[in-house]
């Protein structure tokens, strides 16, 4: 087993991955931007080292600082987390290069399926469905507009590269092509270095479904379950759940084959999620693949009981998977709320302040809470708003929506404005609590009528 990790992450992910190499007697090094210099990960860590400064291109995206910090603190591997460099395959290489272990697939994976394009084609020859889309890529305007015609409207324009829901434009009409395909493509550029685009046709309404999948160096991949991502805002997931109220049992094992037929054309090593469209028909369609952990992981380590950080860490490692796919059990319900500083009654403007006081939520079983927040903590408004994650079991969905109404209703973050109060009503809305909703429903039906108390 390794001896020394370094984190090239912050936050709760950090916290995360700090928590599981100290079960596995794992000495782990952490990197901070001089901003970060008290954050909990810094503190947790055996060594930190500190990497830039504040804006991430100075910090947790230098590739160069990374591996120096790696190189000199005899780090044998680098765990990415999820979000800056986890799924940038130039980083991945040169951890290879430096023979220093990237904790996820090979660089060449990554640079195959984080092309949206290359990955549809992969997809297509691995008979997993695909959303009827361009045949690769639209070089222009008048490209796209002749694609977009024989697709019919409403389409869908993506970024070839990265995820996030940057880069992605909803088009209604041919008029709204042309300046749409220009701030995409500005967008994607800005935020990928790629400003390669594509179409697909708009699969409105339908439930977002992701299957967790693992592969071994040995070839054997297996899948965990789904989890529904159907609850988002602007392409930003909200809520996720495993298991997924749209599924039988039948659709289930349809839909995890077809996951794992696409990790194997992808040759894929560690843990990644494919992620699938399920229209109102149960037709299912391949979007994309992420490359890495994922933020809602602990929904299925709910269901599974299977510990993903630490299979990430032994598959780098060369050990094999200890699990056949007939292992694999989804026992009751699992839910995550996302806790954002950010305040939702002044259209989701970013919060961040000092937190003066911290109550977060425990007791009773099947409740987690993953999180980097402690009293006395300012919230840096350089990284992404999302400061704690709140995760509950229950035997079935019904008493998993009850322990997440107290959980949420328990936490405390005096000098904060965060989402709370509006995960509290999403959660009690009669259609989520049914499990009847679809990717429309945050931005059509509840947000239309919801009515928050406005906060300072």
């Amino acid at each position: 087993m390794f001896n020394k990790i370094l984190i090239a992450n912050r936050g709760e992910i950090a916290v995360r991955i700090i928590r599981a190499c100290r079960e596995l007697g794992i000495q782990t090094v952490a990197v901070f931007s001089d901003i970060d210099r008290e954050a909990l990960h810094t503190q947790m860590a055996d060594e930190a080292i500190c990497i830039g400064g504040a804006k991430a291109t100075d910090s947790y995206l230098n590739m160069q600082h990374i591996l120096s910090a790696a190189i000199v603190t005899n780090a044998e591997a680098i765990h990415p987390g999820f979000g800056f460099l986890s799924e940038n395959a130039v980083f991945a290489t040169m951890c290879e290069e430096c023979q220093v272990t990237f904790i996820g697939p090979k660089s060449e994976t990554i640079d195959t399926m984080g092309n949206k394009v290359n990955a549809r084609e992969l997809m297509k020859k691995a008979n997993v469905p695909v959303i009827p889309g361009s045949d690769g890529p639209v070089k222009t305007v008048e490209a796209a507009l002749e694609v977009a015609e024989k697709l019919g409207y409403p389409v869908m324009l993506k970024a070839s590269a990265g995820g996030g829901g940057k880069g992605i434009r909803k088009i209604t009409a041919p008029e709204e092509l042309p300046d749409q395909f220009t701030s995409a493509q500005q967008e994607a550029l800005s935020a990928f270095g790629d400003g390669q685009m594509y179409l697909e046709k708009i699969i409105y309404p339908a439930r977002h479904i992701e299957i967790q999948i693992l592969g071994d160096q040995y070839g054997h991949i297996i899948h965990l379950g789904e989890r529904d991502c159907s609850l988002q805002r602007n392409n930003q997931k909200v809520m996720e759940e495993s298991p997924s109220p749209a599924l039988n049992d039948k659709k289930r094992q349809e839909i995890g084959a077809a996951a794992v037929r696409a990790a194997q054309a992808a040759n894929y090593e560690n843990a990644g999620t494919i992620e699938f469209l399920l229209d109102q028909a149960g037709n299912f369609y391949f979007m994309e693949m992420n490359t890495r952990i994922q933020v809602e992981h602990p929904v299925t380590e709910m269901v599974t009981g299977i510990d993903l950080v630490k299979a990430q860490i032994e598959i780098a490692n060369g050990q094999p998977l200890e699990w056949q796919q007939e292992d694999v059990h989804l026992t009751g319900h699992a839910i995550e709320c996302r806790i954002n500083a950010e305040n939702p009654a002044f259209h989701f403007a970013p919060s961040p302040g000092t937190i003066k006081n911290l109550l977060l939520p425990a007791g009773g079983l099947g409740l987690r809470v993953d999180s980097a927040m402690y009293t006395g903590y300012s919230i840096p408004p350089y990284y992404d708003s999302m400061i704690a994650k709140i995760i509950v079991h229950g035997k079935d969905r019904l008493e998993a929506l009850v322990k997440m109404q107290r959980a949420l209703s328990e936490l405390v973050t005096e000098g904060l404005v965060t989402n709370q109060d509006f995960q509290l009503d999403l959660i009690a809305h009669p259609q989520v609590i049914k499990g009847e909703y679809d990717t429309s429903f945050l931005q059509e039906t509840f947000l239309p009528e919801w009515n928050p108390e406005l906060e300072d």
